[in-house]
């Protein structure tokens, strides 16, 4: 399933998720540019290796420097390729603006960096002794995505699935799309625990989503701007036929 639209209103226009998009591909076009030595030196210094931070004999045997902090947050903005980047980025402009939204500008850049944080540092206790550099804003992004299953659980997306290569559309449930998509992280997750190849097989940081998503879904109550703060929402603001929350019409009061 691929998202295509979501039903909530927004009021403002979603500026750090436009910015946050454009950083992400700033430096994945730079990354792009480097040399296949420069590639390597540049995930050395800034992706995320779990064993560089736990290990840091070995990280100072590689000449990586043991303990280092700064990859738990640069690795947010990096990504492995073309498919990486897109899925990342088009699920950050399906979701971040509603978030964005009811965070406003400054809380909800803090917010996806903590998310990022968190979903790092989730990985990097997960798979300590990994060797494998780890990075995109995916665990930041599942983090919006838990704030988004929060507040909006009754609004409803309009989805893509593609059949051999017929595309079907549905409107969905979003707690339906974000929660099916979460279960297959944890089982993703849970599985590779017990996979004898857990620590040197590449692949996708599944605990980086279940950290981020689980950060994001505890930490969104406490930081969201309170209405006091932004004009409240109208009712007639958002698509036709559904509420500023995304629930169609008719069925209760909206956030």
């Amino acid at each position: 399933m691929f998202p295509l639209q979501t039903s909530v209103a927004i009021r403002y226009m979603p500026i750090i998720t436009w910015t946050l998009i454009a950083i992400n591909v700033m430096v994945f076009l730079s990354q792009m540019s480097l040399s296949a030595e420069g590639t390597k030196i540049f995930l050395s210094r800034y992706a995320l290796i779990p064993a560089a931070f736990f290990h840091p004999d070995w990280a100072t045997s590689q000449g990586l420097g043991g303990g280092r902090i700064l990859p738990f947050l640069t690795n947010i903005f990096m990504h492995a390729g073309w498919l990486h980047i897109i899925f990342n980025m088009w699920t950050l402009y399906i979701f971040g603006p509603a978030i964005e939204d009811r965070l406003g500008g400054a809380r909800f850049l803090m917010f996806f960096l903590l998310c990022g944080i968190g979903a790092s540092a989730a990985h990097a206790i997960v798979n300590s002794s990994s060797v494998i550099p780890s990075l995109g804003a995916s665990g930041a992004i599942a983090g919006i995505m838990g704030a988004y299953m929060r507040l909006f659980p009754f609004s409803r997306l309009i989805v893509m699935i593609l059949i051999i290569i017929f595309p079907f559309f549905f409107e969905i449930p979003a707690a339906f799309f974000v929660g099916i998509w979460f279960l297959a992280q944890v089982f993703q997750g849970v599985s590779g625990l017990f996979s004898p190849l857990a620590d040197i097989q590449g692949g996708i940081a599944w605990w980086a989503h279940i950290g981020g998503f689980v950060i994001g879904w505890l930490s969104i109550p406490l930081i969201r701007q309170g209405h006091n703060h932004y004009r409240p929402l109208q009712r007639d603001e958002g698509i036709h036929g559904f509420l500023p929350d995304g629930r169609r019409s008719g069925k209760g009061p909206w956030a």
